[in-house]
Parts: structure tokens; C-alpha cells; sequence
């Protein structure tokens, strides 16, 4: 364009340009006053840098480190804290928190010495803080307390040990709903001074959008009471900004373009935009604070994008005068927040059920992943009694160890791992670490049982002879040193140890070849033993499992469970002995009886050895009454199966049931296809029940000799679904008590909550799902009462329940489904496993217990059978050449004065040994 044909504006600053008044340089360069301050009488936005990294979720958690994997996910941690710890480095006002210590530590220990004290300047200046502080952000619905506990003390005791540094402050801003055993016991016992979240109900956020009631202080225990109190904070919207202030180097939020000499100058237009943001979010908190949570999931892996956009807000913004801005903590928000002196709202109880929609209830997760969800349970109490063993030996420095374990536990714990919301390659993932830390931690057991055993002075670290084997698939009934032939002369040595601190008396089961045995105790008493035949239910499990796992089907072949009574110290071992005999020597097992039924019969059964009677219709095949002879309780009692159809999300609302949300489709009930219902199985010690309802479940109920309560143990699967629906099992046990919509579930195995039916305290409920929105977690159990009853149920594993009529419970035990349900894992819930002739779907072996009290006489037994189901014996096998184990080793052994037993209301949760680096 000839210079004539010019708009005057741009010839007069092309005549500028021409005569030097102003070069490129001078004009562009801008220094940023970023100065941490509060103003007092103005609104301050505390904007809190921060990365949301899942420790596993599409990806495995390596995967998400090294950013292997990407074709699913672009996230790559390492970025992350290169990046920002090289952001932080450039200016000593900007500030980040970091939460997933599994991540952080795999990031230390690649850094160079130099690099770690230039790191530990930055935690100590406050520029780098560790919020949260655990190896991941965990689960609050599905993980057991001891499980919670044990994965926090990992993460701070690593800060502890590195940086001298303790967290302050709860972050769990994931998780799908938030228990009361957070609030007081991970967070107020634990010495946080706040917790901050994003996920609450939406009518509940709406609310409380409108009161102004998103900042609380929760009260999580009753009990407890202001001692279990934290200061609380909801996010307004999820756990990222305000819409406009997303800067992820391909995010389309607009940045600040402050270069005068550059085109689409948008500096008051930009700081208009933050100053409406944090004014409408002003409105809806108490104060003159309002926190920003600046990311979400893996952000930061550019990190200048981030913060060369804050750094001009809060230069330009604070110019403006208006509102202040500064970089912060929730440790800053917090103090912030306490300086205020202003009442609040209480909370009480907890955040559980969570809906972002009124067609989704995320309660599905409760039991997706039953196998897995049973697998951690179990390592879970393997570590805990691993990790007294290990103390009662002490730790080799060379040797095995449970810090395999501990780390794999502790990442299981995430809140898209044993919440079973994970991808099925991460499953796997997860479940390959806690098997390669069962590895390591089943030598620490061998090892100690070895060392503690022998008779030779226990002062002594030597090395044992003894070799001890386990039996991790004793569950389907395989136990290679039980079932395998004796040789001559030789017998089987069973320790049984006992990881509670109250002796215990119980009925074991070990699977034998032979009927031919004979039991002993550590005196060297034959013991009354019981011979169980394996059902065919549990044979064609054992058949197929074991191939699964180990590749080979089994050498020898189990025909029966051998049942005996053993007593236990606590803190401690017994010792008995399995050994062959011929016909004519020694006093022989008393094999079962068994008596089928036909559906035909019109009699009644009566199961049960002691106190405890079940009564059964044999036409019906089912139970119809709970008889204690002891207490004189005696109610009608009813089981049944049945199943919901998973909602496909074809209707006008989308939503269908997946990993996360649970969404019925209609109600339809199992009955017995099988013309022989009922097989009942008698002995000395205990009396069992076996029902096939159909190809696909089957259970046995066992009622002992000795206990008052009922075990019931199901096989459900695998699920079929050639039909085109998704089936989510459930069973029900039905009483006529009265319970007026009323009932009570476990927080992480701790408190029992009330729940009534169609209710919350907090808002008036607006019913869309009566099923799906009165599901709960349940960990330990659940129970029902009315003016003279209750009702109560246990469980192995966490599962979601309800009960949805008056005097019933339901269980969720399985479920298996053919959409996804659009919460962003983009994977059908359906698990399968395959062997050579194909794959097939999920088979799920577990267990619950109930009992039926007098009102107010149950929760002595949900508490002490409750940490027994959590802690079951622990069994180790050897062999014995002729009768001289007894005489070489130590039979019975206990890590407190063996006459003495802990309170019923006192219960060990760690024993381990102390590292030499801690105080």
C-alpha cells in the first residue's frame, strides 16, 4: 500500500517507529509484581497451582509417569514436575502443591544431589508444599480404615524422613463421595487443620450455592464430637478454574496479550473477565477469601503456559484495585480463613451417596470390581500380620521385606483402583504389584514363623532349617502341602497364627486327598476332625481358577475339606498336626453326612450343631427362620437372589449403567432352576447347606458348632449377558421387623451411620432413583432394628447395600455390564477370564454373615467378628519326620503374656518395625 493511501493512525506510528522513539525492546519487556500479599477490605483470590495426577486410571501408574501409553492419554508426570519445578526456579513468589507422594517419589530418586537440595530450598520456603501427602489420593467408599491409614503414614513418613515436613491440609478433590472417617480420623486425628473436595451431590451443591454453606466444619464422629471436627471446604464447581482461565499449552481459554507493539491487546479486557469470575464466586462464600484450584488432571507438564498467565493476572488485576490476587496454598487459604474468626455451618455425618445428574448415582463403583476389591482385603490383613512377624524376628537388612507389599497396597487405595473404576489393563497392573509384593512378604512370614518356632534361644538371628508353605488359593479350595500324598512316616505340621490381640477359637478348613487322616493338637492329642466333601460348584471353580492363575491344572486332586477346632493366643501361634493312618490305627475324621431334598418334600430342616438353628422349606428350598436356643431369639428369616438389568442409556436420558454409576432398568428375581434345591451336609463341628440356584450361583451356608451367627459363602458367574443386558446381582435377606425406612452402614469399617430410606439432613432429597439413591458403601456391614430386633449382615470386601424395604438388607455382589456409563473411563465393565479354551466371564467366591440379636446385643458381635473377618488366621504348612516336631520346636507362641487378652474394645492395627531413620 502506498504510504499516501495510509490511515493517518498507521503513518503516524510507522513515523515514529522510523525516527527510533521507541525500540522493540523497550516496549515489550515487562517486569511482574507477583508479591504474596492479603489485603484487608478487599476480596482476595488465593490462586492454588496444582496437578491432579491419578496413580492409575486409563493408564497404568508408570504408564502415567514416563508418558508411556500415550495413544490413550497425553499425560506424562515426569513433565510435570520438571517443568514446574524449573517455573519455580524463575520466580520466588510463584507456589505449587503437589499430592501423589507414589509419583513424587519416582521423580527423587532420578534427580542428582544438586538438584534435590535446590528442590528442598523450595519446600522449605513454602514455594512447594505437599498437601494431601499419602502415596495417592485414596478411595473413601471401598478402602478399609487400616488400609487408609497404613497408605497415609507411607506418604508422610517419606516427607518426614526427606523434607522434615509435615502436610496440613486434606485434598481429597476426587474421590465420588466423602466419608465420615475422613473427616475425624484422616483428618482431624490426623492433625490437618482444613480438607478440601469437589464432588457433592449436585442438589446438595445447590444449596448450599445459595446459603453460602459450601465452608463447613465437619463434625465426622459422633462419638467424638468436637475433637473430630475439621474446617471444610467444597469447591463451587469441580476442582479446576473459573471457565477463561484454563492454560495447558492446548487449552482455548485467551490469554493476557500485553505487548503493545503486538495485535489483540486484551489487558482490561482479561482482568474485567477475573474480577466477574472471582466476584460471582464471592457471592456464593462466607469472608473475603475465595480459592481458585489453578489445574486439573495432568496440567502443568508446560508449565510456563500456567504461570506466565498467573503472574500477569495478578500484576494487572492487583493494578486494577478492585480485587487482589495473589499465588497461594490451601495452607495460606486456610490461616486465611481462621483469621476471619466467623461461625459455620456444621456437617455431620458424611457426603455419601453422590449424583452429578438425577439419573446418576454414582453407587455402582461399591462393587464393581468384586474380585479385586476381595483381593486387597485379604492382602490387607496379610500385611498387617506380616508386619508383626517381621517385628518379632526383626528385619534382615539383607533379607525379604513387606515394603513390596506396603507400596502396592498403598497405591491400590487410589480412587480408581480399588473403587474398581479403572480400565482392565490397569486391574491387571494393580493386581500383578500386590501379587510381586505377596511374593516378598511370604517370605518375611515363612521366615519368621521358621525363626519363631524353633526352640533354640529366640535372641539368636540364625537361619532355620524349617521351611513353611502357604496356600494364597486356599479360598478355591487349593493347598498343594495339604492335599499333596504323605510319605511314609512323615506328617503335615499346620501353624495357625492369629494377628488380633484376643485369643481366638475357630473352625478350620484344609483341603486333604484322603479320607484316611487324623488330627492333632500341639500336645499331641488327637482332636475331633470332620471330612467335608468338595461340592461340584467348588471343584469346577478350583478346576478352572487354578488354571487361570498358574497355567497347569493341579497334580493332585482334593476330595474333601478336613474341619477341626484350633485355639489360638493372641499375638501368637498353636501349632497341630495332619497325619495319615491306616485302617486299623487311631481314631479317624467323622465324614459328613448328606441329605438331598426334592422340591416335592413338605417337611422342614433343621440345620445347626449348637445354639444356632436355621430352619428350611424343602419344597421351597429355601431358609424361612433364624432359631438362637440360647438368647431365645427366633425371627423369620428369608434369602433370596435376584438382579438388576443394567439401564443401556437408550431412553431420553443417555445414562446408562457402568463402572461408576448405578442405573436399574427393572427388578427381576432368581428362583431355583435346579429340581434338587437343597443338599444338606451334618457333622460334629459344623453343618452346611448347599443350594445351585442355577448354572451360574450357587452358595453354601454353614452354621458352626460353635457360633452364634450364619456364613454364607456364594459363587456367583459367570453372569451371562448373550441376552444384550447387563445384570447387576444382588441378594436379599428378609425379616418382618419393622424397621420404618431405617438403617445403618459402616463408614470404612468404623462408625455406624443412620440412613433413612429416601432422605438426607441436609437438603430435602428429590427422589429420581429410589434404587441407585439409597445405595451406601459398606466395608464392615449393615444392620436393621426395630423395637425388639436386629438384624444384622457382615461382609468379606466392600459392596454397596441398601435396604430398600422395611426389614430387609441388600447386598450388591457382582456386577457385569455391556456400556459404558460416560464418566470418562471409555471401558465396558466386563470382566472375563481366559484360559486355553477361551475366555469366559468373572466368577466371584465370597462370603457375608448374619445374625439375628436381641435389640442393642449386636454390636458387640459386629465389632469383634467384624476384626476377625478382616483378620483371619493366618495358616503356614511344613512337614514333620516321625513324632519329633514337637520335641524340636516350639508348638505354641505369643507376642504378650499368653494368659492375657486385649479389651474387647481395644484392637492392634500396627506392630512393624521401626526404621532406623525414624524418631
Amino acid at each position: 500500500m502506498p504510504m499516501a493511501m495510509m490511515p493517518m493512525a498507521i503513518i503516524l506510528l510507522v513515523a515514529i517507529l522510523l525516527a527510533g522513539g521507541v525500540s522493540s525492546a523497550e516496549s515489550s519487556y515487562i517486569e511482574y509484581n507477583t508479591t504474596q500479599r492479603i489485603v484487608p477490605g478487599k476480596i482476595n483470590v488465593h490462586l492454588v497451582p496444582h496437578s491432579h495426577d491419578d496413580v492409575g486410571w486409563l493408564k497404568t501408574v508408570d504408564q502415567y509417569y514416563f508418558g508411556g501409553n500415550n495413544s490413550i492419554r497425553g499425560a506424562c508426570v515426569q513433565n510435570v514436575l520438571d517443568s514446574v519445578i524449573s517455573a519455580l526456579f524463575d520466580d520466588k513468589n510463584r507456589k505449587f502443591i503437589y499430592v501423589e507422594m507414589a509419583f513424587f517419589q519416582r521423580w527423587w530418586r532420578q534427580q542428582s544431589n544438586a538438584k534435590k537440595i535446590k528442590v528442598k530450598e523450595l519446600v522449605n520456603s513454602g514455594q512447594l508444599e505437599f498437601i494431601n501427602g499419602g502415596m495417592c489420593m485414596h478411595d473413601e467408599a471401598t478402602p478399609h480404615y487400616i488400609d487408609l491409614i497404613d497408605q497415609t503414614t507411607l506418604g508422610h513418613k517419606y516427607i518426614k524422613d526427606e523434607f522434615n515436613q509435615i502436610p496440613r491440609v486434606g485434598w481429597q478433590i476426587d474421590p465420588f463421595g466423602h466419608s465420615a472417617v475422613q473427616a475425624y480420623l484422616l483428618g482431624a486425628e490426623l492433625g490437618f487443620d482444613s480438607l478440601f473436595f469437589a464432588r457433592i451431590d449436585y442438589q446438595d451443591r445447590a444449596k448450599r450455592l445459595k446459603e453460602k454453606t459450601l465452608e463447613v466444619v465437619w463434625q465426622g464422629s459422633k462419638s467424638l464430637g468436637s475433637s473430630s471436627q475439621i474446617f471444610t471446604g467444597i469447591f463451587p464447581r469441580h476442582y479446576d478454574p473459573p471457565d477463561g482461565f484454563t492454560f495447558e499449552i492446548n487449552d482455548v481459554s485467551p490469554p493476557i496479550q500485553d505487548d503493545v507493539l503486538l495485535f489483540d491487546y486484551n489487558v482490561q479486557e482479561r482482568v474485567n473477565d477475573f474480577i466477574a469470575a472471582a466476584l460471582a464466586q464471592a457471592n456464593v462464600t462466607r469472608t473475603n477469601h475465595i480459592m481458585w484450584a489453578m489445574g486439573t488432571d495432568f496440567r502443568y507438564q508446560y508449565a510456563n503456559s500456567w504461570f506466565r498467565q498467573m503472574d500477569k493476572f495478578i500484576h494487572y488485576v492487583n493494578q486494577d484495585g478492585r480485587i487482589n490476587a495473589l499465588y497461594s496454598t490451601p495452607s495460606i487459604y486456610t490461616d486465611a480463613k481462621y483469621a476471619e474468626n466467623v461461625q459455620w455451618p456444621l456437617k455431620t455425618d458424611d457426603f455419601f451417596p453422590y449424583a452429578d445428574k438425577p439419573n446418576a448415582y454414582w453407587t455402582g463403583y461399591f462393587t464393581s470390581r468384586p474380585a479385586f476389591k476381595g483381593y486387597v482385603r485379604v492382602l490387607s490383613a496379610y500385611y498387617l500380620a506380616a508386619r508383626q512377624l517381621e517385628f518379632f524376628k526383626g528385619r534382615s537388612a539383607s533379607g525379604p521385606n513387606t515394603e513390596a507389599l506396603a507400596d502396592a497396597l498403598a497405591i491400590a487405595q487410589h480412587h480408581d483402583a480399588v473403587s474398581g473404576t479403572e480400565r482392565q489393563h490397569v486391574a491387571a497392573d494393580y493386581a500383578l504389584r500386590l501379587s510381586i509384593g505377596y511374593k516378598e512378604a511370604e517370605k518375611v512370614v515363612a521366615s519368621s514363623l521358621a525363626f519363631l518356632a524353633d526352640s533354640r534361644s529366640s535372641t539368636e538371628q540364625k537361619n532355620s532349617v524349617t521351611s513353611f508353605q502357604q496356600c494364597p488359593l486356599l479360598n478355591i479350595s487349593f493347598c498343594p502341602p495339604s492335599e499333596a500324598a504323605l510319605s511314609s512316616g512323615k506328617s503335615l505340621v499346620i501353624i495357625i497364627y492369629n494377628s488380633l490381640g484376643w485369643k481366638r477359637e475357630e473352625t478350620i478348613r484344609i483341603p486333604v486327598s484322603s479320607e484316611r487322616v487324623v488330627v492333632k493338637d500341639s500336645e499331641g492329642r488327637e482332636i475331633e476332625s470332620q471330612l467335608i466333601p468338595l461340592s461340584n460348584s467348588t471343584l469346577r471353580i478350583r478346576s478352572q481358577y487354578i488354571k487361570a492363575y498358574l497355567g497347569k491344572k493341579p497334580r493332585e486332586i482334593a476330595k474333601y475339606w478336613v474341619a477341626f477346632s484350633v485355639s489360638v493366643p493372641p499375638l501368637g501361634f498353636s501349632t497341630y498336626i495332619v497325619a495319615t493312618t491306616k485302617e486299623t490305627e487311631g481314631r479317624s475324621p467323622t465324614i459328613s453326612t448328606m441329605n438331598t431334598y426334592e422340591a416335592s418334600e413338605n417337611n422342614t430342616i433343621e440345620v445347626g450343631q449348637g445354639s444356632l438353628k436355621l430352619l428350611y422349606s424343602a419344597d421351597e428350598g429355601k431358609l424361612t427362620r433364624y432359631v438362637n436356643t440360647r438368647n431365645s431369639v427366633t425371627a423369620f428369616a428369608e434369602q433370596s437372589y435376584g438382579y438388576y438389568s443394567g439401564n443401556d442409556g437408550t431412553d431420553k436420558d443417555p445414562q446408562a449403567s457402568g463402572a461408576y454409576v448405578f442405573r436399574p432398568n427393572g427388578t427381576f428375581s432368581i428362583k431355583s432352576e435346579n429340581q434338587t434345591p437343597l443338599t444338606v451336609v451334618r457333622g460334629p463341628l459344623l453343618d452346611e447347606v448347599h443350594q445351585q440356584l442355577n448354572s451360574w450361583i450357587s452358595q453354601v451356608t454353614r452354621v458352626y458348632k460353635g457360633k452364634e451367627h450364619a456364613e454364607v459363602e456364594f459363587s456367583i458367574g459367570p453372569i451371562p449377558v448373550n441376552d444384550g443386558i447387563g445384570k447387576e446381582i444382588i441378594t436379599q435377606i428378609t425379616t418382618t421387623m419393622r424397621t420404618n425406612k431405617t438403617f445403618y452402614t459402616d463408614s470404612n469399617g468404623r462408625d455406624f451411620i443412620k440412613r433413612i430410606q429416601d432422605f438426607r439432613k441436609d437438603w430435602d432429597l428429590q427422589v429420581n432413583q429410589p434404587i441407585a439413591g439409597n445405595y451406601y458403601p459398606v466395608n464392615l456391614g449393615i444392620y436393621v432394628q426395630d423395637d425388639s430386633t436386629e438384624l444384622s449382615v457382615l461382609v468379606d470386601r466392600s459392596v454397596g447395600a441398601s435396604s430398600l424395604a422395611d426389614g430387609q438388607i441388600e447386598l450388591m455382589l457382582h456386577r457385569r455390564l455391556i456400556h459404558d456409563d460416560i464418566r470418562g473411563v471409555g471401558e465396558v465393565l466386563n470382566e472375563t477370564v481366559c484360559v486355553s479354551e477361551g475366555c469366559d466371564g468373572l466368577t466371584i467366591l465370597g462370603k457375608f454373615y448374619l445374625r439375628i440379636d436381641h435389640i442393642g446385643e449386636g454390636a458387640k458381635w459386629r465389632r469383634t467378628v467384624g476384626q476377625e473377618i478382616y483378620s483371619p488366621l493366618l495358616l503356614a504348612f511344613s512337614e514333620q519326620d516321625g513324632n519329633d516336631w514337637m520335641s524340636s520346636h516350639i508348638p505354641t507362641f505369643s507376642g504378650i503374656d499368653p494368659s492375657y487378652s486385649l479389651p474387647d474394645n481395644i484392637a492392634i492395627i500396627t506392630l512393624q518395625v521401626k526404621n532406623k531413620s525414624q524418631n
